[in-house]
């Protein structure tokens, strides 16, 4: 396998174009448990350009039916790129200082459970600014959010 890098560029556009709106190649999840995770992997794609077609256990998307559960889920989207190591993006995790645009962040309770995952797009004076979907967002600044615990997830390249 051969790693690539991941364009951040492409990644933090998209999310910028589609912020607001929906891509209809994808199936909108807002009405059945939300659209966060769907909206990040999406991006993610965009600036990977590969997805890991491996039943269950990969990262795809084909429609609302045929689709890995790491795809739209926010526990199981981590669970697959910071463990990923075969075909498609894959990271770990790092300190928000480490951030950069086009990395991901999953919000989460006092009990450790992450429930929204949001992509850097930007950086301001008050820290990182972010899209996502379910309640849209496009540049809005983390700290604006309520949340006990954050993760910072670096996308660090794409196996081909």
């Amino acid at each position: 396998m051969t790693i690539k890098p991941y364009d951040r560029e492409k990644a933090v556009l998209y999310a910028k174009y589609w912020a607001k709106r929906r891509n209809p190649a994808y199936y909108d999840f807002d009405g059945v448990g939300g659209d966060c995770t769907n909206f990040i992997s999406q991006c993610v794609y965009a600036g990977s350009e590969k997805m890991n077609y491996t039943p269950i256990t990969g990262w795809f998307y084909i429609n609302s039916t045929a689709r890995t559960a790491s795809w739209t889920s926010v526990e199981y989207f981590y669970r697959f790129i910071v463990g990923n190591l075969s075909v498609g993006p894959f990271g770990r995790l790092i300190d928000q200082g480490d951030a950069e645009l086009g990395d991901v962040i999953q919000l989460g309770s006092e009990t450790g459970d992450f429930y929204h995952s949001l992509i850097i797009s930007g950086f301001s004076d008050l820290g990182p600014l972010v899209c996502a979907h379910t309640v849209d967002a496009l540049n809005r600044p983390l700290r604006s959010y309520y949340y006990a615990r954050a993760r910072f997830i670096h996308i660090e390249g794409v196996r081909i």
